[in-house]
C-alpha cells in the first residue's frame, strides 16, 4: 500500500476517533435529553463518516475498485440520523420531559406541544 493513503486513512480514522469519542463524552455529559441530542447527531455522525472514509478507501485500495458499500452506509447514516432525533426530540415534547434550567428556548416548548396542524382534516371519498 502506498504510503500517501497510508496516512490518509490514519488522518481519516484519528480525526473519526476523535468526533466519535467527544459525541459519546457529550452524551454521557450533556444533563437533559434535549441538549443530550447534539452529541450523537453531530459529533457521531461526523465520526462514524470518518471511519468509514477509511475503510472505503482501504477496500477500493484492496479490491482494484471503488468500493461503495461504505458510501452508501454513510449516506444512510447521515440521512437517518436527523430524523431519528427530531423523533426522539418529539418524543421527549410529548411525554413532557422537564429541561433543566439552563435550556434554552423552554418558553417555545408549550407552544410546540399544543400546535394544531397546519393540514385540512382528512376528507374520505
Amino acid at each position: 500500500m502506498p504510503f500517501y493513503l497510508e496516512i490518509i486513512i490514519c488522518v481519516s480514522l484519528l480525526t473519526g476517533g476523535a468526533f466519535l469519542l467527544i459525541g459519546s463524552y457529550g452524551l454521557v455529559r450533556l444533563p437533559d435529553i434535549y441538549m443530550r441530542l447534539h452529541s450523537p447527531t453531530k459529533a457521531s455522525t461526523l465520526g462514524i463518516t470518518g471511519v468509514l472514509v477509511a475503510s472505503m478507501i482501504f477496500q477500493s485500495h484492496l479490491k482494484g475498485f471503488l468500493s461503495i458499500q461504505e458510501l452508501l452506509i454513510t449516506l444512510f447514516l447521515l440521512i437517518t440520523a436527523p430524523v431519528a432525533a427530531n423523533m426522539i426530540a418529539k418524543t421527549a415534547l410529548h411525554f413532557r420531559t422537564k429541561p433543566i434550567d439552563k435550556t434554552q428556548g423552554q418558553e417555545l416548548m408549550e407552544t410546540i406541544r399544543d400546535r394544531k396542524s397546519t393540514k385540512p382534516p382528512h376528507t374520505p371519498r
